[in-house]
């Protein structure tokens, strides 16, 4: 497995594979775990060689928000990255990737109002730059997503989509802790007993999923569903529970095209995200 720390490094590796070799990708910002590890899987299913990035991206935290404390144990995920199978990492230094007067980016508009967009400005811009950047470095034919942030997976497959970018873009199905929990590098900032309520978003979401698929589909009674299982468990805050369409992302009222319960909870200081398909 090679490791480049440098966009040169990683362009004379990849110039260097034979032209019928495709390449598979999966997007990171490392500490690495099962969710992650899915995603090289079906890189690796789909594509003769499989690159991950390793990448704490700057430009999409907030000036409040974890980006000094998001864990960085580069040795641990090298090693998975190694016994999965994966050719190569491409973990950039910070000062080669955005130079000092780095000034472009990329925007897609309208899909970012609502959920986590409404409560993380600009966070989405951050993603889409980092991503295309990426993108043109990487020069993949299949790129791995996880469903667990479906926001920025339907966003960016709107990107790859509206600038006509040559790849095969794969959503990946969330990975779960053996209690329902989706699997995220944030679950390492949680205490036990938090670990333990916060069960209760993906609880509530199978809930409401269970109620639409009996028939019920009045979003306000959906997200009551949702919203009870999680007040239930006492979070810190909650951010948003939503329906919302997957083609527009935006609040409905009724859930009868394909869509997305979605929700966002504080336990503690630490922010969790989840949602599932309805289709």
């Amino acid at each position: 497995m090679e490791v480049f720390k440098t966009v040169a490094g990683y362009r004379t590796w990849r110039n260097s594979l034979p032209a019928n070799r495709t390449v598979g990708f999966a997007p990171t910002m490392g500490a690495l775990h099962a969710g992650h590890m899915r995603l090289v899987e079906v890189a690796r299913k789909l594509a003769d060689e499989t690159v991950v990035s390793i990448f704490v991206n700057p430009l999409q935290f907030g000036p409040a928000e974890d980006f000094s404390r998001y864990p960085r144990p580069f040795e641990t995920d090298s090693a998975l990255c190694r016994a999965a199978g994966v050719s190569a990492i491409f973990a950039p230094e910070p000062g080669d990737f955005y130079p000092s007067d780095f000034s472009t980016h990329c925007d897609v508009d309208g899909l970012d109002q609502h959920l986590c967009g409404a409560s993380r400005p600009d966070h989405f811009r951050g993603v889409c730059t980092v991503v295309l950047k990426l993108f043109n470095i990487i020069q993949p034919q299949v790129a791995c997503f996880g469903q667990k942030d479906i926001q920025q997976a339907l966003i960016l497959r709107r990107m790859v989509e509206d600038l006509s970018l040559n790849l095969d873009f794969q959503i990946v199905e969330t990975v779960r802790e053996s209690s329902g929990l989706a699997m995220s590098s944030r679950n390492a900032y949680l205490s036990d007993d938090e670990k333990m309520r916060a069960t209760a978003i993906y609880k509530g979401l199978t809930q409401a999923k269970a109620a639409w698929a009996q028939g019920e589909k009045d979003a306000t009674v959906l997200k009551r569903i949702i919203r009870a299982s999680i007040d239930a468990a006492q979070p810190t805050r909650v951010d948003y529970v939503e329906a919302v369409s997957q083609a527009r992302l935006a609040p409905i009222d009724r859930v009868e095209g394909p869509s997305v319960l979605a929700a966002a909870v504080y336990f503690g200081k630490t922010r969790l995200i989840d949602n599932l398909l309805l289709n």
